[in-house]
């Protein structure tokens, strides 16, 4: 494979001015004299460059988001010097960009190197018969992604989400143009890194491992593998492949001879030890190597990780019997995830972010996360720490909640960006599934199309598709999420996004749902004070009423005439659970959280007491991608809301739950989501009074469940009760607020106390 010789990571000079007229600029140098200079780092954004600046406000503090809106009309200038290390004998030097956010010409010593118009995917070119052993010149010039967006044409057919045509387009990630989770920041520049690579005449150009198959009766499992290779040999004769393995003591290894470029193998690997989503086992990850050699001499080689897993979908969309069931190794998962949103709002700070937020998901005990389709695909790092904690990614493709273009040009575009992705992140053992978009099936629901052909989406029933079966043929692929197909609507098939009026998080909607599958639910919690004062004046803090928390709940107060839509939305929701109104906004804020934190325990707990009619739910979300009221647990400065610790609790692999009332009872249920039968000693008590109400002992198999026992309840009784247990020696707590509200306000708060203060 390709060797980096040179990193270009780090502080280049950034010149920016207006584009007039909503057109582009060809780039001429004195450009570089008359426009404004300051320095930017590389991965970077050009907003963030102008922030440090001192010349733009920070947008993610008060109402300074407005300020950037004119900055999507501007045109912005990279440039770098650099001396060119030497390259092997016969190799040829390429410089790769690894992400420029968005529309970009590139410069090298003078001469125009390619044209860039995808964020998502990487830019190279063959740059070894222009370097100079000294003083290189580099340029990039990006061009105004909404003069790009405005230039194109968009049928009556075509629209975005909301008031954001402009995202039909561009290949940017659909977030950017304003999202309910995300400011509009049109941001640009160069987000990931930049470096020159060397490739030699004979080199491995790219790898696949498959595990269609685990018999764990057998103790085996069946790998799929290929490689492709170029080569300036004038014959391929004398070429081999040596395919070795390595898992702690575990080895495996062949070799066979190569007659062609293009090599396909299988092989059954004998008592292999196996790759298990967290919770169901250890993720074991076998080092392989795969070498060409040539006369015995090895030529080059490629070294990844992967792991050894099948994995299927069983799916059916018929009326009656609907499922949506993933299996790993030929054992039924229960899916316990949280959606995956941006990083950043400004991507080049992603890198900062990745493993912090990851050691959430892993804490919090997730098992899958849903790569939302209004983002980014995510970097390598992200996909090795997945590998390595046990958690699957449902990978949307980028497109979201939008009618994109159904021609020609924008299918090729399509099917280059997804054979990209997918050649960088297949091999990953994470990798669980495909989804063409977010939501576009479900808004074409909302626009009352006379046929199913008037929304009928090409490219993720046909370029999508033929994209996969070329480049990753055995992982499954959902043409959206949630799909819907001809003759059903968005509350009868099986994977649903479950948001609903947003009213009582118990009510008939969420506790009647006939999905099968949740892949989006969610619920509104406050941040902390000390969170909204690192983002809001002191005098806008509270209440809450006023134009800077519209922004930071990404209202568009541009557009819309009236604030306060989903904030008023959270403090309805208070006003619903709690008896009286809140003191101020610290006791807002608790019980807003506490809230929330109630509402998300429901969603996670109602899945997993009704398995296997139901498998699985990916709660909308972890954590923030800027400072703002939201839906996510974790909010932008890292700080925990209530629902982070009731979600881990409700979260544990073996778990003790109350299901809802029913007649004068409510069902005490056992959930076991390992491969080990477990042993439980359990008990039910009153929190205020320490009275056991009921105990027991029982022993559930692996990956089921047992109700065990039945509590006699008046449904008009307010208490918080304590379920205690140990499973096969390891102890766990959760909790239950019976009856419904309203609340009192000092029960409420008191019990609070006591839930966090649980072991």
């Amino acid at each position: 494979m390709d060797r980096t010789l040179l990193s270009l990571n780090g502080e280049w000079a950034l010149y920016y001015a207006p584009e007039k007229g909503g057109k582009e600029e060809a780039f001429r140098p004195d450009m570089l004299q008359a426009w404004p200079r300051v320095k930017a780092n590389v991965p970077g954004n050009c907003e963030r460059a102008l922030v440090d600046a001192g010349v733009m406000g920070d947008p993610y503090w008060d109402e300074q988001q407005l300020d950037a809106a004119k900055y999507e009309y501007y045109q912005w200038i990279y440039e770098t010097g650099f001396d060119a290390p030497a390259a092997q004998p016969g190799a040829r030097v390429f410089l790769r960009f690894d992400g420029i956010d968005t529309i970009a010409d590139i410069y090298l010593n003078g001469a125009h190197l390619l044209r860039a118009e995808n964020m998502f995917v990487e830019h190279e070119a063959d740059v070894t018969n222009l370097l100079r052993e000294t003083d290189n010149r580099l340029i990039v010039h990006i061009h105004s992604a909404m003069n790009y967006a405005r230039s194109r044409e968009y049928p009556i057919g075509m629209r975005g989400t909301a008031h954001r045509n402009e995202i039909c387009h561009i290949r940017k990630a659909a977030h950017s143009f304003g999202w309910d989770i995300a400011p509009r920041l049109v941001t640009s520049g160069l987000w990931r890194g930049v470096r020159l690579i060397e490739k030699r005449p004979t080199l491995i150009t790219e790898t696949y491992y498959a595990v269609p198959e685990v018999d764990r009766a057998r103790d085996t499992a069946l790998l799929e593998y290929a490689f492709r290779f170029e080569t300036d040999a004038d014959t391929l004769e004398g070429f081999s492949a040596r395919l070795t393995g390595v898992c702690g003591a575990h080895t495996f290894e062949r070799e066979t001879p190569v007659w062609f470029v293009s090599h396909n193998c299988e092989m059954t690997i004998d008592h292999p030890l196996l790759w298990w989503p967290r919770g169901y086992g250890a993720q074991n990850l076998y080092t392989v190597t795969l070498a060409l050699l040539r006369d015995g001499e090895v030529v080059d080689s490629v070294t990844e990780r992967i792991g050894l897993r099948s994995l299927s979908l069983e799916r059916s969309f018929e009326r009656g019997s609907q499922k949506f069931q993933i299996s790993v190794n030929g054992v039924r998962l229960m899916v316990r995830g949280t959606n995956w949103v941006p990083l950043d709002a400004m991507h080049g700070n992603d890198q900062n972010r990745v493993d912090a937020a990851m050691a959430l998901i892993r804490d919090c005990g997730c098992n899958m996360l849903r790569s939302w389709g209004g983002g980014v695909y995510e970097s390598d790092r992200f996909f090795d720490l997945c590998d390595e904690y046990g958690v699957l990614v449902w990978q949307d493709f980028c497109m979201g909640n939008t009618n994109y273009p159904q021609d020609d040009a924008f299918a090729r575009v399509m099917y280059d960006e997804a054979s990209h992705v997918a050649r960088r992140i297949r091999n990953h053992a994470s990798l669980a599934l495909w989804s063409g978009d977010n939501e576009v099936d479900q808004k074409n629901m909302g626009f009352h199309l006379p046929t199913y052909d008037a929304r009928y989406n090409r490219v993720t029933h046909e370029t999508l598709v033929r994209a996969l079966q070329a480049h990753d043929p055995y992982r499954f692929f959902l043409r959206s999420s949630p799909e819907i197909p001809d003759g059903f609507r968005t509350d009868d098939v099986p994977e649903q996004h479950t948001w609903g009026p947003r009213a009582f998080y118990k009510d008939d909607f969420y506790k009647h749902s006939s999905a099968s599958f949740i892949g989006e639910a969610g619920y509104h919690g406050c941040p902390s004070p000390d969170s909204l004062a690192e983002f809001l004046p002191a005098e806008k803090l509270w209440p809450m009423d006023n134009r800077a928390w519209a922004i930071h709940s990404t209202e568009d107060v541009r557009i819309e005439s009236r604030l306060g839509g989903r904030n008023r939305l959270m403090a309805d929701q208070v006003r619903l659970l709690c008896r009286q109104e809140p003191d101020g906004l610290n006791e807002f804020a608790r019980i807003s959280q506490l809230s929330q934190a109630e509402a998300v325990k429901f969603f996670i707990e109602h899945t997993r007491i009704l398995k296997w009619r139901r498998s699985g739910i990916i709660w909308w979300n972890m954590i923030d991608c800027w400072p703002q009221i939201s839906d996510a647990v974790v909010d932008y400065a890292y700080r925990k809301k209530l629902a982070y610790d009731w979600i881990r609790r409700a979260q544990q692999p073996r778990i003790a739950m109350m299901d809802e009332v029913s007649g004068w009872q409510q069902a005490i249920v056992l959930a076991n989501d390992t491969l080990e039968a477990a042993d439980f000693r359990w008990r039910v008590e009153d929190a205020d009074t320490s009275e056991v109400l009921a105990s027991g002992e029982r022993t559930v198999p692996a990956g089921e469940n047992a109700e065990v026992g039945r509590l006699m309840v008046d449904p008009s009784q307010q208490r918080l009760l304590l379920l205690r247990w140990t499973a096969n020696g390891e102890a766990g707590v959760n909790h239950y607020l019976t009856g419904f509200p309203k609340y009192d306000k000092a029960d409420l708060l008191r019990w609070t106390d006591a839930i966090q203060a649980l072991a």
